[in-house]
């Protein structure tokens, strides 16, 4: 039996909406909040408001205290997942 996978943004992309809300409830840009944790870029925030990536755990949660809001509101409960599969 042979099975195609097929991949699309629709199915791939969820939009973090928590995450663009709570950065711009501060008035930071994209930039802003990326010199603030130290990460590459802008592009890093942009892929995790766009839900191409996300951060670690130790960036999510230096993200939340910036933005004032829990790091499960902002991203869920997939960094925590993801990295608890690391550590064991």
């Amino acid at each position: 039996m042979k099975v195609q996978v097929i991949h699309t943004k629709e199915v791939s992309c969820l939009k973090n909406l928590n995450l663009r809300s709570a950065r711009k409830k501060k008035q930071l840009t994209q930039s802003q909040l990326a010199d603030m944790i130290r990460v590459v870029g802008k592009a890093a925030v942009s892929n995790w408001e766009t839900g191409y990536s996300r951060p670690r755990l130790e960036v999510a949660i230096l993200v939340s205290q910036i933005l004032e809001e829990d790091v499960a509101f902002l991203f869920g409960y997939n960094v925590q997942v993801s990295c608890t599969k690391n550590a064991g």
